[in-house]
């Protein structure tokens, strides 16, 4: 049955569906032309209001290899960056591309955008939610420990600034996947309550627990891998001295990733700054993945788009 579905939060998918989709990434790491749903080339709009490497280069390679063509478009040159309604630019984009990806700010907009579009829509980052991040990060997690049936029960931990999207991100698709997850961070710098709250009551559902904490070795105890994110976002570096204070005692290093089980993997979504979240021996060592990780935002945000637009087409060819 056709079935137009978005990606906007890391639980618009539920378990058996965020399984069918890291199914099909690793798919996608055996053959990059396991699917082409745009053959044609069909188009798909990429919007960025922010900037952005791995994003931009991750989806307009993908969509090319899905057979399609990225019609990417910057802030600086879309009616967008000059206050025309969201809803004006959606009513224009969907009748023209097959499947809108956008790089937002508030996550409010792409949930306007997503009320209006009748081709499906993903979110690339808002300041809420990155769910093609955490995708690309379970894809990694299945490459490395065993697939993707392995990862219910296990058990993931997340340090630093644990009121940012990536936490938030973690959480949700963390329950969704029956992981046990624990998000370690300073006071004033903790997960919404109510973000909390939703992903407590999936991984009710899934077999999962949830740790919000701000000891960071209670978080990273028996943890199969460890992820971070910078401290302070891209152009605001002049605020390093001043942000980062209250994040040291979470810092990725030797002695606090000795916590964890003996076999730990080390992930970030990228960009890093060595000897501040992370140490250089460590993102640089062996239990680091970070460019399988990289390389894997392709092979998940192909496999979503492909499975968007097989419930979109009713076509269950496209979902395996």
């Amino acid at each position: 049955m056709a079935q137009l579905r978005h990606m906007l939060r890391d639980d618009d998918v539920n378990h058996e569906e965020q399984k069918q989709i890291l199914e099909l990434g690793m798919k996608f790491r055996e053959n990059r032309f396991h699917h082409r749903p745009f053959e044609g080339p069909q188009g798909v709009a990429v919007l960025f209001d922010k900037p952005s490497t791995r994003t931009r280069s991750s989806f307009s390679i993908g969509v090319a290899e899905l057979g399609g063509y990225p019609l990417v478009i910057d802030k600086s040159g879309s009616q967008l960056g000059r206050g025309e309604p969201i809803s004006d630019t959606t009513e224009v984009l969907t009748r023209m591309a097959y499947a809108i990806v956008w790089r937002t700010f508030e996550q409010s907009r792409i949930e306007e955008m997503a009320s209006v579009a009748t081709v499906p829509v993903v979110n690339a980052l808002t300041d809420e939610f990155h769910p093609c991040q955490v995708l690309a990060d379970f894809l990694t997690l299945a490459q490395f420990k065993g697939g993707v049936d392995a990862l219910e029960g296990m058990s993931i931990a997340y340090l630093g600034d644990a009121a940012n999207n990536m936490a938030n991100s973690y959480l949700l698709a963390g329950a969704v996947a029956g992981m046990h997850v624990a998000v370690a961070g300073p006071n004033g710098y903790l997960p919404d309550e109510a973000i909390v709250q939703d992903a407590e009551a999936i991984a009710a559902t899934t077999g999962g627990s949830i740790l919000v904490t701000t000891n960071p070795l209670e978080a990273v105890a028996g943890a199969d891998c460890v992820f971070t994110d910078t401290w302070v976002s891209m152009g605001e570096e002049s605020q390093y001295a001043v942000r980062s204070k209250p994040f040291w005692p979470y810092q990725v290093n030797e002695k606090l990733m000795g916590y964890a089980k003996p076999d730990v993997l080390f992930q970030h979504c990228l960009p890093a700054y060595r000897g501040k979240e992370v140490t250089a021996e460590d993102i640089n060592g062996p239990q680091s993945v970070v460019w399988d990780e990289a390389e894997n935002r392709l092979h998940a945000q192909k496999a979503l788009l492909t499975w968007l637009i097989g419930k979109q087409r009713g076509d269950e060819s496209l979902l395996v």
